[in-house]
C-alpha cells in the first residue's frame, strides 16, 4: 500500500511539473518595447590599469 502511495506522489509531482512547463505564458510583464542599452561594455584592459 506504501509503494503505491510513494509511485502516485511521484506520478503527481512530475505531471505538475511537466503542466507547469507546457501551460500558456502567465507572465504580466508590462509592454515597453525594446530598451536600449545606455552603459558602457566592459573591457578588462581598462580594469587591469586602475
Amino acid at each position: 500500500m506504501a509503494i503505491s502511495q510513494i509511485i502516485a506522489k511521484i506520478t503527481q509531482y512530475i505531471s505538475e511539473a511537466a503542466m507547469r512547463i507546457f501551460a500558456p505564458n502567465d507572465d504580466a510583464y508590462p509592454v515597453i518595447g525594446v530598451q536600449p542599452f545606455t552603459g558602457e561594455p566592459y573591457d578588462k584592459r581598462k580594469d587591469d590599469n586602475d
